[in-house]
């Protein structure tokens, strides 16, 4: 499965469609439920699910890791699989490590990134013998695997908190395409215009691979807002305002959540010309599930 080349046949087509992010958890039940999760929700039939990345030393602590979960969802759900693989606490011999477990998992597909900083590091620091950006990964990955992993990037509609000029952060993009990356997913964002007008920017810059947008379900008042307030991101006034006023009632914010990010993968799609949706699941079904309904893409 190459991801790029379906894209660009959905695109061809104006067909949509979606993929699901998840993490791994942090205790064996946690697990277990979350692989009750996926097993329903591969009926749902999306084109690739992803795990991101236990960073350093923290996948020494789990009960289980990134790569053993990409080996269940490909082998024992038969799933297409991406698997993240960030710089932050990785030399190049986890690195090494990391690619030939997927590889033997049976996973085609790697999102290469940087990482964030560990919680007790103010500034992201290269981890001595590995990688200082996404791009050495990627380029990396393609030296030694040659055209048997597909390579996705991130991209970053609303900036970044280390970096707020958007043209310089196009400019990195353009690196990582360049370093033999072949699609883009991007950050979370909920001002739908500010995407599309980036989307311009990065075809005006000669950004030709596909962009998909990473779709987050708002499931909850609270944590809605502190996802916002830790990528800095900008979300319009009149969405606000409508979480806002039924922000006292879950259920309500579920509703209301729902049809503003059903209402924006639809500006996406009728506005945007890209026919594939991200979502990142936290681990949860029950929001994207109503998102997918409302779009009709789930029978």
């Amino acid at each position: 499965m190459k991801v790029s080349q379906v894209l660009r046949e959905n695109w061809q087509h104006e067909q949509t469609s979606f993929s699901f992010e998840y993490f791994v958890p942090k205790t064996a039940q946690g697990v277990q439920n979350l692989y009750e999760r996926i097993d329903r929700m591969k009926d749902w039939h999306p084109l690739f699910v992803d795990v991101t990345w236990n960073a350093g030393g923290a996948a020494r602590q789990m009960v289980t890791s990134t790569t053993d979960m990409i080996a269940k969802a490909s082998k024992g759900y038969g799933l297409d699989t991406c698997m993240h693989l960030t710089c932050t606490g990785m030399s190049k011999e986890d690195v090494d490590t990391a690619l030939s477990e997927a590889y033997s998992s049976g996973c085609r597909c790697i999102l290469a990134l940087r990482g964030d900083a560990p919680v007790e590091n103010e500034k992201w620091q290269a981890t001595s013998g590995g990688f200082m950006y996404a791009r050495d990964l990627v380029s990396y990955i393609r030296q030694k695997y040659g055209d048997h992993f597909e390579i996705g990037v991130a991209g970053y509609p609303e900036g970044h908190p280390e970096q707020h000029d958007q043209d310089i952060l196009i400019d990195h993009l353009k690196e990582k395409l360049d370093a033999g990356a072949s699609f883009i997913i991007t950050q979370m964002f909920y001002d739908v215009e500010n995407f599309l007008q980036w989307v311009d920017k990065c075809r005006e810059k000669g950004v030709t691979q596909p962009i998909i947008p990473g779709i987050m379900p708002i499931s909850n008042y609270a944590s809605f807002i502190r996802r916002v307030n830790w990528c800095e991101i900008n979300v319009p006034v009149e969405f606000m305002r409508s979480l806002e006023s039924v922000k006292d009632d879950e259920a309500a914010v579920r509703e209301v959540g729902a049809e503003l990010m059903s209402d924006l993968c639809k500006t996406i799609m009728e506005k945007g010309h890209i026919y594939h949706l991200h979502f990142y699941t936290m681990n949860l079904e029950k929001s994207t599930k109503v998102i997918l309904d409302k779009l009709a893409l789930v029978r």
